[in-house]
């Protein structure tokens, strides 16, 4: 299932240019246009869901990818330690609403986040 209007839905079809780091059968990972770290990676399903919850709660073994691409993502670029970040809903600030998870690592990481 696609969004014709998502952004990241035209990413994974490659209508929409991006520097690609990973495909997967049911991911696409991507460099971030806005890094936030030495590495700032999204990984995507492929399939358009709204949020996190609403991944999981479709396809457990999507979400299951996600975070296997995200730990093969950042062990490319030499990184053990890295953060993955899902921000779910507007109040958690998620901009694009179809489902990713932002790999970050490379430098001093705090706590609580922003």
């Amino acid at each position: 299932m696609t969004d014709p209007d998502c952004l990241f839905c035209k990413i994974v079809a490659g209508d929409i240019p991006a520097e690609i780091v990973h495909t997967g059968e049911r991911t696409v990972a991507f460099r971030d246009i806005n890094p936030q770290a030495p590495l700032h990676v999204l990984v995507v399903p492929r399939d358009h869901e709204p949020n996190a919850a609403a991944t999981a709660a479709a396809d457990a073994s999507t979400f299951a990818e996600i975070a296997t691409t995200a730990r093969a993502v950042a062990g490319a670029e030499g990184y053990d330690d890295y953060r993955l970040v899902f921000n779910t809903g507007a109040g958690a600030q998620q901009t694009v609403f179809h489902t990713h998870c932002h790999v970050i690592a490379g430098r001093d990481l705090t706590w609580p986040p922003g």
